[in-house]
C-alpha cells in the first residue's frame, strides 16, 4: 500500500484529497471558499486551476 496513492484517484498535490471533492462538493452547492476552508492544503489557486483545465477540457471534447 502506497500512502501517498489514493485507489489511483488525481489529487490535488501535496495532498491526499481527491480532486473529485472538489466537484462533488460544488455539485452540492458548497462554494468555492468553502471548499478550500473544508479541505485544508488545498489553495484557492489550485481549485481555479483544476475547474480552468475541466473547462479547457469540455470545449477541447466540444470541438472534436
Amino acid at each position: 500500500m502506497d500512502p501517498q496513492r489514493v485507489s489511483g484517484a488525481w489529487v490535488f498535490r501535496g495532498t491526499r484529497i481527491p480532486v473529485a471533492a472538489l466537484f462533488e462538493n460544488l455539485e452540492d452547492g458548497v462554494s468555492l471558499a468553502e471548499f478550500v476552508e473544508l479541505f485544508p492544503g488545498v489553495s484557492l489557486e489550485q481549485s481555479r486551476l483544476v475547474l480552468e483545465h475541466a473547462a479547457r477540457s469540455t470545449a477541447a471534447a466540444a470541438l472534436a
